[in-house]
């Protein structure tokens, strides 16, 4: 009778838990593709799942003949094509895993983002560039290797000293972590993307690279223009006024994802209740 009973729950809970573990899978696929140039890849593959559906429940043989023969030609072009958001993504979803699971590395406080502000904004002044990596889950020791070990306490005299023209270091990027400054001189691997803008230079496209291969936040200070931008989802969001920056950051550290567009519509919301 027992035996009975458990083999009854265990044929019921084994469907449930398998569509459970494929929904959840899915979940975290989209969630982490969702702000980077690869959530087109959903798009497609949902029409192409639905006309395949469509197909067999209509026996159209035409077409259940054309997606037999294009269906693996089709797989090997969406991943040459996404290639780098797809590598993103994978590595985003096995090593992060849901919120619940997540271990966060970036703790920089309110304070300190205060002081990488105020060191971006003298730079602004003198109208020199700076690259400031953040990492969040994935680790880029390879990038930290590139450079210079600090492991010194953030400041902003050192932050200016590191991008001051006449030291070994400005040309590279410094890495912060949990509120120290990691390394500086690091090399971070250029952007992909075919659509870049010309005026930008070797910086931004510098950290586009970085966005598109992990899930690390970089601020860039252009020496050309002044303008301070940031790229995280292997997305550039271009000449970003402080304010915003510092809630941005805060909202990337806690793991919310979130645009300048989204920062503004919250804070509209806030005005108007």
């Amino acid at each position: 009778m027992v035996l009975d009973t458990m083999q009854s729950m265990l044929s019921f809970l084994r469907p449930a838990l398998q569509v459970g573990l494929l929904a959840w899978l899915f979940y975290r696929f989209y969630t982490t593709i969702a702000q980077t140039k690869a959530q087109q890849i959903v798009k497609v593959v949902v029409v192409l799942f639905a006309t395949y559906a469509l197909s067999y429940i209509l026996k159209l043989e035409v077409l259940l003949f054309f997606f037999r023969y294009i269906s693996i030609p089709a797989t090997i072009f969406i991943c040459i094509v996404y290639q780098p958001e797809l590598r993103r993504s994978f590595t985003q979803l096995w090593s992060g895993g849901s919120r619940l699971f997540r271990i966060g590395t970036q703790t920089t406080s309110s304070d300190q983002i205060d002081s990488i502000l105020n060191a971006c904004n003298v730079l602004v002044n003198k109208r020199r560039g700076a690259l400031i990596v953040f990492p969040r889950r994935l680790g880029i020791k390879n990038i930290i290797d590139s450079g210079t070990r600090i492991n010194a306490d953030l400041s902003t005299s050192l932050i200016l000293t590191v991008f001051d023209h006449d030291t070994p270091l400005h040309d590279g990027a410094m890495v912060i972590q949990s509120g120290r400054i990691v390394a500086a001189g690091c090399y971070l691997p250029l952007s992909e993307q075919t659509d870049i803008k010309k005026s930008f230079g070797t910086r931004h496209r510098a950290a586009l690279g970085l966005a598109e291969e992990s899930d690390a936040v970089v601020l860039v200070v252009s020496e050309e223009t002044g303008a301070i931008s940031m790229t995280y989802n292997a997305n550039l969001y271009y000449d970003l006024d402080t304010n915003t920056i510092k809630r941005m950051l805060l909202a990337l550290f806690s793991y919310h994802d979130i645009t300048p567009e989204e920062l503004m519509q919250e804070a509209g919301s806030d005005e108007t209740e």
